[in-house]
């Protein structure tokens, strides 16, 4: 016989199917567009992500120029069944830039002049890339633009180098564009919807020490001091004397430093703190409530600005080696060995962003469009399937009871594990991480 608590948290969770049901779950507003009705399907159930919590690029590019504008977009389509299967045949994947169509024309507050890219990405990046559509290092023939059609890859489907830029149609700076992700059956019909954030940020300006004309001073700074006559080159990009594989530039270039160890090492003791760079003190690179402090937190995993060169210097290799989750997160399921977590997959093959979010941003984010899946689905900003969703600090009473609750084919309540599950097992061993009942 239930408890006083327990048919409290039944009634809370009935509560939430209802608000679901009739619609009324949002993200509540934010800095861009994340309400509205998504699209929940009886029979399938669609993730999105971006690759990383902050995507940065230059404001302008007739200069020094460190990042072109290039967003990557990721999704899994599942189809729900006991067990549920990851889809990419038959069914076809549309995404558009909420209000935001273009990017050539568009200037913000910072000096930004976007069509710079466009006017010199030939000589920066040695491929002709028409007006509003991006780069592409992954499938170099294909060029998005800020709507279109994911490419299917083996258990995904992905666009890449989509060329955000902070600013939308109504001339706002927004670093927190959002993405609107369309499943359709192979008639067309859209059988499944959702929103993500696509973050962009142009705040990687370098004016707190290099003065208003920043990018010009970085060039005569680097005259001056290494003897190079890159003033008279411009526009200079960065990586092509400094490897970057963040550029699919592997290797550690011309130079023979990495420009990551290269700028680390030049401003670990020039008075730099990491958000006047990644990417500044308005937008901020980690935005995820359990892993930001004022300074973002960086220094918890990925050390000091001396540590990142330092690291560096004795072989790491910037952007393919980074800090893991299993550091501090020792649980089974969550060491994702060589693969960074923007890559790696766990539970029933999905990737670990498609329940937890996107790197820096993971659930909750103190951004309300960064939490639409967790509300969409659970009508909870936490992690997809947790099951802070409807109970607060407890696990429960263990198995017994969650057998009792939400066990089987036919469960009494059904959970945040049934948004892609039809039944849940009992075994917990084949649940994400193996699962511990523990409060949190």
């Amino acid at each position: 016989m239930m408890n006083q608590a327990s048919l409290f948290r039944r009634f809370e969770f009935i509560v939430v199917l209802a608000l679901l049901a009739a619609g009324l779950c949002s993200c509540g507003g934010g800095e861009s567009e994340v309400s509205g009705n998504a699209i929940n399907s009886d029979a399938y159930v669609v993730f999105a992500w971006n690759d990383l919590g902050m995507h940065c690029l230059n404001p302008t590019y007739d200069a020094a120029v460190i990042l072109p504008p290039y967003n990557n977009l990721f999704v899994q389509v599942i189809k729900k069944g006991n067990p549920p299967a990851v889809m990419t045949t038959g069914i076809s994947v549309d995404y558009r830039i909420l209000n935001n169509t273009f990017s050539s024309g568009k200037t913000d507050s910072l000096g930004a002049v976007f069509s710079q890219f466009w006017s010199n990405v030939l000589s920066l990046f040695g491929t002709a890339v028409p007006p509003d559509k991006g780069l592409n290092l992954v499938d170099p023939g294909v060029h998005n633009g800020l709507s279109g059609i994911m490419l299917a890859k083996g258990d995904h489907f992905e666009a890449d180098g989509i060329p955000v830029t902070p600013v939308d149609d109504a001339g706002t700076w927004d670093p927190y564009q959002v993405a609107e992700v369309i499943v359709k059956d192979a008639s067309g019909k859209v059988i499944a919807s959702t929103r993500a954030t696509v973050p962009v940020s142009d705040e990687i300006n370098c004016r707190k020490c290099h003065g208003a004309d920043a990018f010009n001073d970085i060039l005569h700074k680097h005259d001056v001091l290494h003897g190079t006559s890159l003033a008279g080159q411009k526009p200079v990009l960065c990586a092509g004397c400094h490897g970057s594989p963040a550029l699919g530039r592997n290797g550690s270039g011309s130079s023979g430093l990495y420009l990551s160890y290269a700028i680390h090492k030049a401003h670990s003791t020039r008075g730099a703190a990491c958000y006047d760079c990644h990417p500044g003190q308005t937008t901020k690179f980690s935005r995820s409530a359990a892993h930001t402090a004022a300074d973002g937190n960086c220094a918890a995993c990925h050390g000091n600005i001396a540590n990142v060169a330092d690291s560096i210097a004795v072989g790491r290799t910037p952007w393919s080696q980074e800090p893991k989750c299993v550091t501090c997160h020792n649980v089974s399921g969550v060491d994702t060995a060589a693969s960074l977590y923007r890559n790696a997959r766990g539970h029933g093959g999905l990737y670990c962003a498609a329940c937890h979010g996107s790197p820096h941003a993971m659930t909750p984010s103190d951004k309300p469009s960064d939490n639409y899946q967790g509300l969409q689905y659970q009508g909870s900003a936490k992690t997809i399937g947790s099951c802070g969703a409807c109970h607060g600090n407890s696990r429960g009473g263990g198995i017994g009871e969650f057998a009792e609750e939400h066990g089987g084919t036919n469960p009494r309540v059904r959970n945040a594990c049934h948004i892609c599950h039809t039944a849940v097992s009992t075994d917990t061993s084949k649940w994400p991480h193996a699962y511990q009942w523990k409060g949190r």
